[in-house]
């Protein structure tokens, strides 16, 4: 009888808002465990640990690891020190593992007889400007030394696959393209009874307009803001603006033409997975601006609520959304307010993006990107 391949999940991602690629690890990760019981799965949070923390975790353990990282995230030198020590701590206690998957960029030092990394985008590479500085530090000093060694590489489109290629010199034939997925069984159309307590709880419109992302630069906030501001008073009146995402970095710009627009603009922070359906299910056109995006899950979430989506006609947004949405060029403002004009008043238009980006998103699940993950993994575990 042939001993179970250990596996080493990577999910220290788990700690932070279940956003980007917390998402995308717990997804996958949560699956991949259902649809696979051949192997022994393993997660690491520094330390250890049989258990996968939950997107809704009660657990007291779980909320006091995401209360630590959040303590250490709040300092860089800090930060620098915690993230050295766990690494070597991790390597010197844990056992020797078949495979370890790492889902945010860096692999760590682990005892594996096989790596494989997910490189999401190179937004550190072409963008410096977006991320903060100890995050610049940390990228240059590890990911192109420590990624590059992977045995194999994941990532969410052939957009980014041609980025690895062309900016880390990695063997094609060893990059896996995995689209990422939806969860269906969250985001999907709600009746109007299943929708009111939502409604009622943030204050919304019959008609709104609905920006879902990180508060940060890369999402192209702020020419949204200045878009929006173009429009006529009796749109505005119309189609109020709701922003819901984690507060970002570099973001008082942001905030301050909020308030400038206070009377129309609201920004509603974090919200929970439901409640974030239900928003999407009551939006009248959901409008993603973002200057660059590996994937770009929040259209396609939007999507199967059955609500209209205006995004960016930029990197891999035209691969993910298809023929489904309006778009948008992100560096315009002009172009992106005319297009909120035109499909708030064309409801013919927005009609049919409805039923195009209802349909186009059922192409996307997270068991299918789960199994896939899983083809990759025995793949390399044979080679």
């Amino acid at each position: 009888m042939k001993a179970k391949k250990k596996i080493l999940v990577d999910s220290v991602p788990l700690l932070s808002p279940f956003t980007g690629v917390a998402k995308y690890t717990y997804e996958n990760a949560d699956r991949m465990r259902k649809l696979n019981d051949t192997f022994i799965w393993s997660y690491s949070y520094g330390l250890h640990s049989n258990k996968l923390i939950e997107s809704n975790t009660k657990s007291s353990t779980g909320n006091f690891l995401k209360q630590l990282k959040s303590v250490i995230v709040s300092n860089d030198i800090v930060k620098s020190f915690s993230r050295n020590l766990l690494s070597y701590v991790s390597y010197i206690s844990s056992p020797v593992y078949d495979l370890y998957w790492q889902p945010n960029y860096i692999p760590n030092l682990v005892k594996a007889k096989k790596t494989i990394t997910t490189v999401h985008d190179f937004s550190f590479h072409v963008q410096p400007e977006w991320h903060p500085k100890e995050r610049l530090s940390y990228y240059k000093n590890n990911f192109w030394k420590k990624a590059g060694k992977s045995d194999w590489l994941i990532t969410g489109s052939n957009f980014s696959k041609d980025e690895i290629v062309e900016y880390m010199n990695y063997p094609a034939e060893k990059i896996s393209v995995v689209y990422h997925g939806v969860d269906h069984s969250l985001f999907k159309p709600y009746s109007p009874d299943e929708l009111a307590s939502t409604k009622s709880k943030f204050f919304l419109n019959d008609n709104f307009l609905l920006f879902v992302g990180s508060i940060e630069p890369r999402k192209n906030l702020i020419n949204l803001l200045k878009a929006y501001h173009l429009l006529s008073d009796e749109i505005k009146n119309d189609y109020p603006l709701i922003l819901i995402g984690f507060k970002g970095w570099e973001n008082s710009e942001i905030m301050e033409a909020i308030q400038q627009e206070e009377r129309h603009i609201r920004y509603l922070g974090y919200v929970s997975d439901e409640e974030l359906a239900h928003v999407y299910n009551l939006a009248t056109v959901f409008v993603y601006p973002s200057l660059y995006e590996g994937f770009g899950i929040p259209p396609l979430e939007a999507m199967s609520c059955g609500t209209a989506v205006i995004a960016s006609n930029v990197a891999s947004l035209p691969e993910a959304c298809g023929d489904a949405v309006e778009y948008i060029d992100p560096t315009s403002i002009k172009n992106i307010s005319q297009k909120i004009q035109f499909i708030v008043t064309d409801r013919e238009r927005r009609s049919a993006l409805i039923a195009k980006g209802f349909s186009h998103s059922k192409q996307f699940t997270w068991e299918k990107a789960a199994q896939a993950h899983l083809d990759i993994f025995k793949k390399v575990l044979e080679s």
